[in-house]
């Protein structure tokens, strides 16, 4: 038997707010219905179908590079009416677990579990939840014996069914010959006037099949999510899972509260984030990076000892061995550091190629930029890469001294050794190991006045 999944992701999520599909929202920076796809292919299954509805084609157009089976619910008349639709694309022998676009915190363990139920016995499988307040959900109906009866909706429940604590999370595995039986049979007279999924509990009981429930560890696997305050709940969960994680890895974190990872994170030995730090896309963190407080980190890799210090940005960059960056530094993409460079608070690299042991201090601008080993870059230096049209290359050579507030207009080279003295325009080679500068005479003009405000 075949393991497929069918994921029903159709609802319009009107309590969101949005134009977007609620499917489409994100945690982590990644739509709700990515997580289930992602934890779905980790049970290894041939086959993973989505049914969409509300939004028309934005779903598949918006995830289209996902290796899935898009299917459309012209209609949204309920839950079981969806995974009819879904039903023809499966295998023909499958087992089919049905997860929800709108769940995204789902562990693996506990698909795992319900997935075997199926696959070994051809039983039902049913993951269920005991809730304190279980008002909203569908109740667990169970005989003298305690085995599973049926689901009723709480809309649908009486006043006994209502103190029912055990409830439905909606998440169930069959194999594809019984629902393609059970859904054919099902009604939509009941409160909502849908065809609910619920209903084939006792569809198969009726057909001598058991079936078995098993519990999700945690509540919140089983949370959906309808409106953004239940967003921004799970999102603060997941981010605390992925902070434990991380400790269990041996990094120190200021607060674990106070860590975003939109991503993928690796880390070294030794590592320390302090505060509010964002990660996103994929990142890594050699051994002994510290990362200050404030601090954004995007697709960008940092070697063993750098030290990135507060309100500083890296994006799509490759920072070498005991760099030291910020604070508020800005690192834009397709720039790389070798070791031990120095870049300084309020100074932004982008493009650059920046050898070992060279240091941009303060408040400077290099772009596209090839930068030699132990240079120094004074305070206030820019690389004018840009005449308006085309962008051009700054070349600069090793152990060379650029003066405070000086300006290297590209295309332009300067050789090994070079002194650019403060205050200087450079627009044509400067020649190894010579100074140059570009300096008007400075005039004292006799009698000036300083204005003065004017009284109104």
């Amino acid at each position: 038997m075949s393991l497929n999944v069918v994921i029903l992701a159709a609802g319009k999520g009107t309590r969101m707010r949005s134009k977007l599909p609620k499917v489409l929202h994100k945690i982590a920076q990644k739509p709700l219905v990515e997580h289930v796809i992602e934890t779905a292919q980790q049970l290894d299954p041939t086959k993973i179908i989505v049914v969409y509805g509300h939004g028309g084609d934005i779903l598949p157009k918006t995830l289209c590079e996902l290796d899935v089976t898009w299917v459309e619910q012209t209609e949204q008349l309920g839950t079981g009416h969806a995974v009819e639709q879904a039903l023809p694309y499966c295998d023909s022998d499958a087992s089919i677990l049905v997860l929800y676009g709108d769940v995204p915190l789902t562990q693996l363990q506990t698909l795992e579990g319900l997935v075997k139920i199926t696959l070994e016995s051809g039983n039902v499988g049913l993951l269920t939840a005991v809730l304190d307040d279980p008002s909203g959900y569908g109740r667990i109906v169970r005989d003298s014996f305690g085995k599973v009866e049926r689901i009723v909706e709480q809309k649908d429940a009486s006043s006994i069914e209502l103190q029912i604590t055990e409830t439905n999370t909606g998440i169930v595995s069959a194999r594809k010959k019984d629902l393609n039986k059970w859904l054919t049979k099902l009604e939509n007279n009941n409160a909502q006037g849908e065809f609910y999924l619920t209903d084939i509990i006792e569809l198969a009981v009726a057909d001598n099949l058991e079936v078995v429930t098993s519990n999700a560890a945690h509540l919140w696997e089983v949370a959906g999510i309808n409106n953004k305050i239940q967003l921004a709940d799970l999102e603060r969960k997941y981010q605390l899972l992925v902070a434990e994680d991380l400790l269990t890895q041996g990094v120190t974190l200021a607060d674990p509260n106070r860590i975003d990872v939109r991503g993928s994170l690796t880390v070294g030995q030794d590592v320390s984030v302090d505060v509010n730090c964002v990660f996103e896309g994929n990142c890594s963190l050699g051994n002994e990076v510290s990362i200050g407080p404030n601090c954004v980190i995007m697709n960008s890799s940092l070697a063993d000892g750098v030290n990135v210090k507060a309100n500083s940005i890296i994006e799509n960059s490759i920072i070498g061995q005991n760099c030291d960056i910020g604070p508020f530094a800005r690192i834009r993409p397709d720039t790389e550091l070798a070791e031990n460079v120095k870049i300084g608070n309020f100074v932004e690299i982008k493009k650059a190629n920046i050898a070992q042991g060279s240091k941009v201090n303060h408040l400077s601008y290099v772009g596209d930029t090839i930068m030699g080993s132990n240079v120094n870059i004074g305070a206030g230096t820019i690389t004018c890469n840009y005449d308006g049209a085309n962008k051009h290359l700054t070349e600069i050579g090793n152990d060379v001294f650029v003066g405070s507030d000086s300006q290297l207009v590209a295309p332009v080279k300067i050789g090994d050794g070079a002194t650019i003295g403060a205050g200087s325009t450079i627009t044509k080679e400067v020649p190894e190991s010579e100074l140059s500068l570009s300096r008007s005479k400075q005039t004292m003009v006799k009698g000036w006045q300083r204005p003065v405000k004017k009284q109104k």
